[in-house]
C-alpha cells in the first residue's frame, strides 16, 4: 500500500499503467472469498459438536454484527461531517456524463423495488454452483449453514469431508 502512494505521488503515469495489476489482485480476492467462507462456517459448524452451540455462538454473532456495523456507521457520519468529503470541488453538473451512473441507478432501483419475501427468496441460491459463482456471499453463507449443519448430524460419517475441509 505504501508503495502504491509513493509509486502514484512520484510516477503518476508509471502508477496508472499499474492499474491493471491492481484490478487483477481485486478478482484474484473475489474469486477466493466465497471459499473461504464456506470452508471457515462449515469448519466452525463441525467444531461446534452440538447444534445448541452453534446457534447460540450464531446469535452472539448475529449481535456482535449489528453493534459493530452500528459503531461504523455512527463513525462514518461523524467523520463524513468534520472532513466533509467533497466539499469545495466546485463540479459543473451539466458536463458530467449520465451514461456513467446508469449501473448505479440499475441497483437501486433494484434494491428499491425489494420485498422483505424477496430478500429471503434471494438468498435461496439456484443450485448450489451457483451461490460461488454470483458473487452473493449472502448465498454462500446459507449452503455454508446448510452443508455444515448436515455434515454435524451425519456424525462419524461425515468426519472424512470434515478433515478434507478442514485441510483446505
Amino acid at each position: 500500500l505504501l508503495v502504491g502512494i509513493v509509486v502514484g505521488l512520484l510516477y503518476p503515469q508509471f502508477g496508472q499503467s499499474l492499474i491493471p495489476l491492481g484490478d487483477g489482485f481485486i478478482k484474484l480476492i473475489k474469486m477466493i472469498i466465497p471459499v473461504i467462507v464456506f470452508c471457515v462456517v462449515v469448519q466452525g459448524i463441525c467444531g461446534a459438536s452440538d447444534l445448541k452451540k452453534v446457534g447460540s455462538v450464531g446469535v452472539k454473532a448475529i449481535i456482535y454484527f449489528e453493534i459493530v456495523t452500528t459503531i461504523a456507521l455512527l463513525l462514518g457520519l461523524v467523520l463524513a461531517f468534520v472532513f466533509q468529503p467533497g466539499a469545495g470541488m466546485n463540479i459543473d453538473l451539466t458536463h458530467l456524463d449520465p451514461s456513467a451512473m446508469s449501473s448505479f441507478m440499475e441497483n437501486a432501483n433494484k434494491v428499491k423495488g425489494t420485498s422483505f419475501a424477496d430478500f429471503f427468496m434471494k438468498l435461496i441460491p439456484a443450485t448450489v454452483i451457483s451461490a460461488f459463482t454470483s458473487g452473493d456471499v449472502l448465498q454462500v453463507l446459507l449452503v455454508s449453514l446448510i452443508f455444515g449443519c448436515a455434515l454435524l448430524l451425519i456424525g462419524e460419517k461425515g468426519k472424512p469431508t470434515v478433515a478434507l475441509i478442514t485441510s483446505l
